[in-house]
């Protein structure tokens, strides 16, 4: 006897979660070169970028409602090390506001929708929308 399409796919999920489940979580990272950590960091590079992302209005609006003034952001960045500015320099390009965001959730909704519209086609349902 065979069982329907939707039951083997359940089956089939199951099974899958049980393999998940049961399997190690593992993470891994990029291991630090000594010759990378020693180098000589260029200051005023780093220092630039930093303040080309602290004049934008948004970063500049949020600061101020944190009660931030220009002196002391300026204070705080004249104390962090060199490999502290380096730090925030490299991180800085990881900070979205909204650029790549919007895209990325328009196509995994785009993703979803397909998926359920190849699902129910191979199952054979019909969704039938009424008033």
């Amino acid at each position: 006897m065979r069982m329907p399409f939707a039951k083997q796919i359940s089956w089939y999920l199951v099974f899958a979660m049980f393999i998940i489940g049961i399997a190690p979580r593992l993470d891994a990272a990029i291991a630090p070169s000594e010759v990378i950590a020693s180098s000589q960091f260029d200051r005023a590079a780093d220092l630039t970028e930093i303040q080309r992302v602290l004049e934008m209005k948004v970063v500049k609006e949020r600061l101020e409602k944190l009660g931030f003034t220009t002196d002391e952001i300026k204070a705080r960045f004249d104390s962090l090390s060199d490999h502290q500015i380096h730090q925030l320099a490299q991180r800085i390009d990881d900070l979205r506001v909204g650029k790549d965001e919007a895209l990325g959730v328009i196509i995994a909704l785009l993703v979803i929708v397909v998926l359920i519209i190849v699902i129910l086609q191979l199952t054979g349902r019909r969704v039938i929308v009424t008033k």
